[in-house]
């Protein structure tokens, strides 16, 4: 059974950093590709980050371009969203999603952590 536990977040306050974590369990995290999405109460959710399956590719939204990075560590099939000067408006739950393609739209996904809030205070 495939299965994402994410950890991490938090509260913190702007200019701050924050590591997100997906643990991936049911496959090894090289067999899948891992995209990070975020979601606000009432609003469509938002694809902000994806890596490869074999991490040789990256992508990030504009929004989070130059402060967000994911990286893997396959030995323990965790892929990591590394989050650097938050801004209020990145508060959001955050998402990680597998799927069999890089990409940054949701319904390439199967399978979904259960998210994690992040506060950013101003």
């Amino acid at each position: 059974e495939v299965q994402l536990v994410q950890s991490g977040g938090g509260l913190v306050q702007a200019g701050g950093s924050l590591r997100l974590s997906c643990a991936a369990s049911g496959f090894t995290s090289d067999d899948y590709a891992i995209g990070w999405f975020r979601q606000v109460p009432g609003k469509e959710r938002e694809g902000v980050s994806c890596i490869s399956s074999n991490a040789d590719s990256t992508y990030n939204a504009d929004s989070v371009k130059d402060r967000f990075t994911t990286s893997t560590d396959n030995a323990k099939n965790t892929v990591y969203l590394q989050m650097n000067s938050l801004k209020p408006e990145d508060t959001a739950v955050y998402y990680c999603a597998a799927g069999r393609a890089r990409s940054i739209l949701q319904g390439t996904y199967p399978f979904w952590g259960q998210g994690t809030q992040v506060a950013v205070s101003s």
